[in-house]
């Protein structure tokens, strides 16, 4: 979550310092952002997700001499795959650059991002190995010094040149973008330290003693094809975000009277603009998901299926006690939240920013159950789902475009995923048996929570914005503290009170009812 609100918050300056080529240069960004990410997810190949479910696989088996050596031979085959995606990413470039609508300065975008495709592989294994120990911090604190160093580096990058120097937005989203190559050595740094704290780097790195029942070619294939369904799967959102960035700009092109530049700034104000909020929430759908993988294969390798029915329902049901609130509460306040980050919005600007975040909770719901139905060995199931949304957003694309123009893009994919979640949600019920009542009785407690809350805000919102209008960035930032706050306030309690959290957090739901006096 910090690593998130790191990622998210520096928008603020960034987005105030480019001055008038604000939406142009959050477009230029996001456009060179999601072919990255999508390179990144290739040249994993998953391997991450998968390295920390076999670490959990062999540790459970008693085998940790085997964790060890799995991790130093997929190092050297992750190094190699960094080098090569790394190296067509930028000479793929133009090629890249021509179906997003975009030209030269995209080019210098996604080239800059190519220096960090090259080293991530390598350093998400590594994360994956604590993750697989159940050792979230190193990987943590990994991703909170990248995000520190990225944002560092950006910033005063942009500020030097749109401020002091030549003023040239474009050369400024450059440096921004390769501030991703700086912040994975800050991370390296971490988790090399974390392993030396914890005297895994000479298990890791020196001699290692391989039983006789050991198949090393074995090991690496097996993990290898678990991967694979994790990129397939993983890559949903930003696939079906390069589906948008590869149509949208071009149809509208052929069929509207948009400029380029005019589509650009439409392009932003349906993605690049409200993503790096949503993101902030779908990241945290993502620990949940993810955190909860070696858990729940722990249990289904030892036959313990009512355990792992458990976790299924503790995670979707914590999932939804997060989400609801957050989108909804976002969404009540999403003026003032628009206009902190990219000042007043129009009205086209401020739709799309709202549906942006109501398709949050679809998102949520597809990060955190298409690795569950993997940690269940259902891999070939996970796909098929997968390919079957990918067929209804490329039926359902060019259409949707045409009929709701800007908004098209939005409705597509939230059509395209209900389509995965629903089969997959089957699929892991049909597996565990977990309690769908329990499910439902907790959501719609949850809802109930959620409305309540909601009410609250919008009259209090109505109140507080008639005496103190939120009309620029501090006024708005100011609204935002006082009528989130409001918000939390009144969810936290009534979560409380109605004992809604103490399955999430157990013992600690008493000492605050204890702290906060709530009976």
């Amino acid at each position: 979550i910090i690593s998130r609100l790191l990622g998210a918050l520096y928008i603020i300056p960034w987005y105030a310092w480019m001055g008038k080529q604000g939406d142009q240069a959050n477009a230029l960004f996001g456009q060179g952002y999601n072919i990255y990410a999508l390179f990144l997810l290739i040249s994993t190949a998953g391997i991450p997700v998968a390295i920390a479910k076999q670490v959990s696989k062999y540790n459970t088996l008693g085998k940790m001499e085997t964790s060890f050596f799995l991790l130093k031979r997929i190092l050297y085959y992750m190094i190699g795959l960094g080098l090569i995606f790394g190296v067509f990413m930028y000479f793929a470039s133009p090629w890249m650059s021509y179906l997003s609508g975009g030209d030269e300065d995209l080019v210098r975008v996604m080239r800059s991002l190519s220096w960090a495709v090259v080293i991530f592989p390598s350093m998400s294994v590594l994360r994956g190995f604590f993750q697989g120990f159940n050792n979230m911090k190193p990987y943590a604190l990994s991703q909170i010094a990248e995000q520190i160093i990225r944002v560092i580096w950006m910033l005063l990058a942009t500020f030097f040149i749109m401020k002091i120097g030549t003023g040239d937005y474009v050369t400024a989203v450059v440096q921004s973008t390769f501030a991703a190559f700086i912040g994975m050595l800050a991370s390296y740094g971490v988790l090399f330290f974390y392993l030396w704290k914890e005297g895994k780097l000479k298990s890791l790195f020196g001699k290692q003693v391989v039983h006789p029942d050991i198949n090393p070619t074995a090991i690496v294939i097996e993990t290898f094809k678990e991967a694979i369904p994790f990129i397939i799967t993983g890559s949903a959102i930003q696939l079906f975000q390069l589906i948008d960035q590869w149509t949208f700009i071009r149809t509208m092109e052929r069929f509207t009277s948009y400029s380029n530049s005019q589509l650009q700034v439409l392009y932003a104000y349906l993605s690049s603009n409200p993503s790096k909020i949503t993101m902030i929430l779908i990241a945290v759908a993502t620990s949940i998901g993810g955190v909860g993988i070696p858990l729940l294969t722990e249990n289904y390798v030892k036959g313990d299926l009512k355990a792992a029915g458990k976790l299924v329902q503790d995670n979707l049901t914590m999932l939804l006690a997060f989400l609801l609130p957050a989108t909804f509460g976002a969404v009540a306040v999403a003026k003032p939240l628009y206009t902190v980050f990219y000042g007043q919005p129009d009205s086209l600007a401020l739709g799309l920013f709202i549906v942006a975040m109501l398709q949050t909770v679809i998102l949520g719901l597809y990060t955190v159950l298409s690795p569950m139905i993997q940690a269940l060995f259902q891999n070939r199931k996970a796909i098929r789902y997968f390919f079957y949304g990918v067929v209804v957003k490329l039926v359902l694309q060019i259409p949707f475009i045409l009929v709701f123009r800007s908004y098209g893009p939005l409705l597509s994919t939230t059509i395209a995923l209900m389509v995965p979640i629903v089969l997959m949600y089957r699929e892991i019920q049909t597996i565990t048996q977990f309690n769908r009542t329990i499910i439902f009785k907790r959501t719609l407690l949850g809802s109930i929570l959620t409305v309540v809350m909601l009410l609250g805000v919008l009259i209090a919102g109505l109140i507080l914005g008639w005496i103190f209008p939120p009309n620029g960035r501090v006024s708005s930032m100011i609204y935002i503290i006082v009528i989130g706050g409001l918000g939390v306030a009144i969810y936290g309690a009534l979560g409380l009170w109605l004992r809604y959290f103490d399955r999430f957090i157990g013992g600690q739901a008493a000492r605050l009812r204890q702290k906060f006096r709530i009976k």
